[in-house]
């Protein structure tokens, strides 16, 4: 470590020096070795982040008992943490590092920005890379979509969208149109409103109460709906009538807009028919609702097109982006609107009284732009759309296992339903899913390779979203992983 980096953390060692009857000694020690530039393990980082960090949606007591997984650093499609273990990054980080970690590009562009302008908000004042990010994402996206409205993430971006349908039914004289209408266990994010739109009840109740005037319409699980419907198109019709049905019970003049994901994540990647959509843009039309795609997940790539609701032609009045919008390289969001939604906040005195202090700043529009270039110049849609039907094979392999009841998905986004019984297709108790999901899953398949996602919020599923990057090769070695840990779970579940 150079001289000048030590000078930079003396006072802050100084300082925990000088508040020792507070300071841990894991603080202690590990600034210490910091300033004297000597390498930090496992040991320290474990034993500083037990005592003072609290990791977001996660159960902190195992932590009494066992260490922490340290992710030290990403190389390509792999991550690598505190003790040397390397593995498969089979999420993306979080549906997010679409293009791969440790990509020189993007921290080129970020210095680069950096010292011609670090920061500038969006507030009343707009800057070059903002400017030029704006003009070249609506080139991706679908035809009708002309407005951009930066934020730093998917949650700000759920948020803002309904914000500003609520503001603009204002402006245009139907001002009881405040009602949002979601889908059963999707997630829409974690701020109160965001939340509010959030279908999972379990997230929920330990923060009511929420916004009020929130509703839920059945998602397109039709995995679980096989029996009552002979076909997915039927299905389809049925699913999207409910929305139907949910805005004539609340009145048309009292609904604002529905969110839906293209690929709805919760629950286990539920896609929908052509009909669903279709018969959505129809109703909402026909009453006026604001129609909005929240593609924090599905956007830049991950569905086989530059965004789901081009492949699914679902012709959104909004459109939400976040996540691989830079690769994860910054935090960024844009929502994208058609141009009705903003003609009323140009005229007169309005004004959208909404906005973020880092929404749109200047080093994540530069990271951003050359996140793009990557994808153009690799690309990296097309790569996902030639090989998302050898992924789905790939992982169709699987059904030979008694514990897999279904495999669904599009993209590079996939889910594994877990089940008790082929037969029958029954779930796994509360009681199965805790030994499983939380107990078994996701620590045995890291330990034996592979970063990827159990999660119960819905049905027991093993969730996977790797980089855009990545091909046949890599969808073998995933399937041989999770051959061998749903191989196990299955006798685990049957001890």
């Amino acid at each position: 470590m150079s001289t000048t980096q030590n000078k930079k953390l003396g006072p802050l060692t100084k300082l925990i020096k000088g508040r020792k009857k507070s300071a841990s000694s894991a603080q202690l020690k590990l600034y210490e070795a910091m300033r004297a530039g000597e390498q930090v393990g496992d040991k320290q980082w474990q034993e500083a982040a037990k005592t003072h960090s609290w990791l977001h949606f996660t159960r902190h007591s195992p932590f009494n008992s066992k260490d922490m997984l340290i992710i030290e650093r990403g190389e390509g499609h792999f991550l690598i943490d505190s003790k040397g273990h390397k593995v498969i990054d089979g999420l993306s980080g979080l549906f997010t590092n679409n293009v791969g970690h440790a990509r020189p590009e993007l921290a080129e562009a970020a210095a680069k920005q950096m010292m011609e302008l670090d920061f500038m908000p969006l507030w009343s004042y707009h800057h070059p890379r903002a400017i030029e990010l704006s003009e070249r994402l609506l080139s991706y996206a679908p035809k009708e979509l002309t407005r951009v409205f930066f934020t730093t993430g998917g949650t700000e971006g759920v948020e803002s969208a309904w914000k500003i349908a609520k503001q603009y039914f204002k402006l245009i004289g139907k001002p009881q149109k405040h009602k949002v209408i979601s889908r059963m266990t999707a997630y829409h994010g974690t701020s109160h409103g965001a939340l509010s739109i959030t279908g999972i009840p379990q997230f929920k109740q330990m923060f009511e109460p929420l916004v009020p005037s929130t509703f839920r319409v059945p998602n397109t699980n039709y995995f679980r709906s096989r029996d009552e419907f002979p076909s997915e198109e039927e299905f389809g019709i049925w699913a999207a009538n409910r929305l139907e049905e949910a805005i004539l019970f609340e009145g048309p003049d009292t609904v604002a807009a529905f969110f839906i994901e293209p690929i709805q994540n919760a629950g286990g990647c539920f896609t929908a028919p052509p009909s669903y959509y279709k018969r959505v843009r129809e109703i909402c039309t026909k009453y006026d609702v604001v129609l909005v795609a929240d593609e924090t997940i599905t956007g830049y790539g991950r569905s086989g097109e530059w965004f789901g609701s081009i492949r699914y032609d679902i012709q959104p009045d909004m459109m939400v982006t976040a996540k691989a919008i830079t690769s994860g390289a910054q935090p960024l969001g844009a929502l994208f609107l058609r141009e009705k939604y903003f003609t009323p906040f140009n005229e007169g005195t309005a004004t959208l009284a909404h906005g973020y202090t880092f929404g749109g700043h200047p080093v994540a529009c530069a990271v951003a732009l050359a996140n793009l270039d990557i994808f153009d110049r690799e690309n990296l849609v097309d790569n996902v759309r030639k090989n998302s039907p050898v992924f789905r094979k790939t992982l169709e392999k699987l059904h030979d296992l008694p514990i897999v009841g279904d495999v669904r998905g599009d993209g590079y986004f996939f889910a594994i339903e877990l089940v008790k019984n082929k037969e029958t297709m029954e779930r796994l108790s509360a009681e199965e899913r805790e030994k499983l999901i939380r107990g078994f899953l996701n620590g045995a398949m890291y330990k034996a390779g592979l970063y990827a996602r159990a999660d119960d919020r819905g049905d027991a599923v093993v969730q996977l979203a790797p980089p855009l990057t990545v091909g046949p090769k890599e969808f073998d070695e995933m399937e041989q992983i999770l051959r061998g840990v749903l191989s196990e779970a299955w006798e685990i579940l049957n001890s």
